[in-house]
């Protein structure tokens, strides 16, 4: 199975500064999802990266799991994020991913 992440940075493009709440950038992260009907995870990680002038940034970061969704799909999902989201690009990984799942019968509740 393959795992991709699509890495958003939600410090503005322009201004280098985080312009809204990170809840409003979930809000629309989850809207192009449903949009493109793919099922997928989002945890919130903060980072800092260096510029290639040397200077160096922390910001806040989505990470956008999907699994198994069309590379055409992952593509246009992290244009549009990178366009909403006003970022100059988005990071998108791709790997293979072992994937299973665990049940287990739960007792009746009184």
């Amino acid at each position: 199975m393959r795992q991709t992440s699509i890495y958003v940075g939600l410090n503005d493009a322009g201004t280098h500064r985080q312009e809204h709440d990170t809840t409003k950038y979930l809000s629309i992260l989850k809207t192009v999802c449903h949009a493109y009907r793919v099922a997928f995870s989002v945890h919130t990680v903060d980072g800092g990266y260096f510029h290639d002038d040397g200077s160096y940034v922390e910001e806040t970061t989505l990470v956008l799991t999907l699994l198994e969704a069309p590379k055409e799909t992952i593509e246009e999902i992290a244009k549009d994020l990178c366009s909403f989201f006003h970022q100059e690009s988005v990071m998108v990984t791709d790997s293979a991913a072992e994937v299973y799942f665990v049940r287990e019968e739960l007792e009746d509740q009184p």
